[in-house]
């Protein structure tokens, strides 16, 4: 029997709620139940109500507003305890129509992917402007290279997760959750996969970020966080390599001056400079050996909480709240759990 639980981040998407889950399919070739989950992340309109009154089966709701990346974590936990085989995550402000998600979990059902991507064909996408075409092109090739993947759009959210994906996943930056958790897909090996999709007009500016550079300074340091994050010896020992070699050059400019030419009195600021990055490169080379080996057991940590995860299986209502920490409502119940 296969589940699938599609999970909904919202916070203040009242109005736009009962569109998006009058979109979502009733049912889909080869899956034999469909869970629509709603994570209010603190919402102040109502959003949580409106969900279950709307046709949602679950409303996971945050106390206060904790950011998308919280919301979508807490999602996916709370999806994997109910048992789901396939976790497919969407927008509350009806982006991506919910009839693009047969199409989207396809290569997960048929064991082509472990985690595929919605691709809204940034480059002819008539709801993007001009500018965001060209820079959602510059960043999702950017993280093409960092993330070792072949996604088009790395900054989409429409994704679908195999149980196996959903399991490892955690997100380290509280920003967004996009580009991490596809750079931890693509380091991690899994088998990734994008479906083109097509994308609803834009209702409403992002809430997600201020403008354009806004969007681009929290993303690229993302990106820099999680390539650190997930290539620490390979970061380190890069940069501090090229630290190291610079003060050896000007360590031997002024030896060479010294023994050969007894005028090394003139470059002895080469040896100040020359000292400081030689040691700069060794003290970062060592933080590469460092975060190499918490890499290692942080490794052994996701692999205990994939296995935790997956135990957790819990079909009542009580024991879910209790598991989530979260207050939660079910449209089976009357009122909060």
């Amino acid at each position: 029997m296969t589940k699938l639980v599609i999970q909904i981040p919202a916070y203040n998407e009242a109005a736009s709620l009962p569109s998006v889950l009058a979109e979502l399919p009733q049912s889909l070739p080869g899956v034999e139940e469909i869970v629509v989950l709603v994570i209010d992340d603190g919402s102040s309109d109502g959003t949580g109500q409106i969900a279950l009154d709307s046709g949602a089966d679950y409303v996971l709701r945050h106390r206060q507003n904790r950011g998308l990346s919280r919301a979508f974590i807490d999602g996916l936990q709370f999806a994997l305890a109910l048992g789901a085989d396939v976790i497919v995550n969407t927008d509350a402000d009806n982006q991506y129509p919910g009839s693009e998600i047969g199409a989207l979990i396809a290569p997960i059902l048929s064991g082509e992917a472990d985690l595929v991507v919605g691709d809204r064909q940034t480059q002819e996408n008539r709801n993007f402007s001009p500018l965001k075409r060209v820079m959602e092109s510059i960043g999702s090739a950017f993280v093409r290279k960092v993330s070792s993947t072949n996604v088009p759009d790395a900054a989409s959210g429409f994704r679908a997760f195999s149980r196996y994906a959903a399991l490892r996943m955690e997100v380290y930056n509280p920003y967004s959750y996009t580009l991490e958790t596809l750079i931890q897909a693509g380091k991690g090996h899994m088998r990734i996969n994008h479906v083109p999709i097509h994308t609803n007009p834009v209702a409403r500016e992002s809430r997600l970020h201020k403008g354009m550079m806004n969007f681009i300074w929290h993303q690229g340091g993302a990106i820099i966080r999680s390539y650190v994050l997930y290539q620490p010896l390979r970061t380190f020992l890069s940069i501090g390599g090229t630290l190291f070699g610079l003060g050896a050059i000007l360590l031997l400019r002024f030896l060479i001056y010294y023994l050969f030419y007894d005028t090394g009195s003139r470059y002895i600021q080469s040896v100040s400079i020359g000292g400081t990055l030689v040691l700069a490169g060794i003290i970062l080379v060592m933080f590469g050996f460092l975060g190499d080996a918490v890499r290692a057991n942080r490794q052994i940590s996701e692999e205990t909480m994939a296995a935790t995860r997956d135990q957790n299986r819990l079909a009542d209502l009580d024991e879910l709240v209790m598991f989530c920490g979260h207050p939660v409502y079910s449209k089976m119940h009357s009122g909060q759990a």
